[in-house]
């Protein structure tokens, strides 16, 4: 597959990145628990992700290290800082935000369009919402989980599912995905990367690619995830525990405060990183 490294980033430069996406997508899963959702008949708004953060680092830098360290951050710091694991059924969500982050970063060849970032930031949620909904669907479909029927919707699995899809695209994937990348990924590019000593990424080189391997690869991924969903929720998780002070303030902020500083720390190291191979 191919990634930045092509453009000469070492695996130390590859850690920088899975770790400041792992933070920050962590510090930004935490604070979503902040932000109330508001109700307005059978719609509801409410900040499902910020998903910017991993999808401009995966346009920027190593869409693989960008999309696991997200993926990684999120079952850290949302989950187990929490005070809770929900054992082997974690898995299906770390494969989805892999698998739609990962696919994302290799859409786009080139960060200065705005047009293949739009595409590939807009793609990238609906990618993991689209897996999400259909790993719901099949569990209900092989009856390991009940239907809650939503009042105002057909009473239809496939209804639901996919008014919440529509719902979670138009609302956090608009707002919290495609705006802010769009923003930001042409606005870095050039930029950044001296941060952390890796060269941009350029049109004109091997810019990496969704190619029929990686959809392979993503599809493999997928269905694991599924299998893995249904397993857990029949009730083989295997590892699962919720501490007594789960989802408190005091978990939430204290985990709040763990990833500031481990997002500021891999900041620092990446920068100072830099200057020393400059030097």
């Amino acid at each position: 597959m191919s990634t930045i490294a092509e453009h000469g980033a070492t695996q130390s430069q590859k850690l920088m990145v899975f770790v400041l996406s792992m933070s920050l997508y962590g510090l930004a899963t935490l604070i979503s628990e902040l932000i109330p959702s508001v109700q307005i008949g059978i719609v509801e708004l409410s900040v499902e992700f910020f998903l910017f953060i991993p999808l401009t680092l995966a346009m920027l830098f190593d869409p693989l290290s960008a999309a696991l360290g997200a993926a990684t951050g999120e079952l850290v710091f949302s989950e187990i800082m929490l005070g809770q694991f929900g054992g082997l059924g974690e898995l299906e969500k770390f494969l989805t935000v892999t698998i739609a982050v990962y696919i994302a970063g290799l859409m786009v060849r080139d960060p200065k369009s705005t047009k293949q970032v739009a595409i590939a930031a807009i793609s990238g949620p609906a990618i993991q919402l689209a897996m999400s909904a259909v790993v719901d669907i099949v569990k209900v479909q092989v009856a390991v989980e009940d239907f809650e029927a939503v009042a105002g919707l057909p009473e239809s699995v496939f209804a639901t599912e996919g008014f919440a899809f529509a719902n979670d695209l138009l609302f956090s994937g608009i707002l919290f995905c495609l705006l802010p990348t769009m923003f930001l990924v042409p606005r870095l590019y050039g930029k950044i990367e001296p941060l952390l000593g890796c060269k941009p990424r350029s049109a004109d080189t091997a810019a990496p690619s969704v190619s029929g391997r990686v959809i392979g690869w993503s599809a493999a991924g997928f269905i694991v995830a599924i299998v893995v969903a249904c397993v857990s929720k029949a009730g083989l998780s295997i590892i699962e525990w919720e501490a007594d002070w789960a989802e408190s303030q005091t978990a939430l902020f204290a985990g709040i405060a763990v990833a500031a500083v481990i997002a500021v720390v891999a900041a620092f190291w990446a920068y100072r990183t830099a200057q020393l191979r400059r030097a």
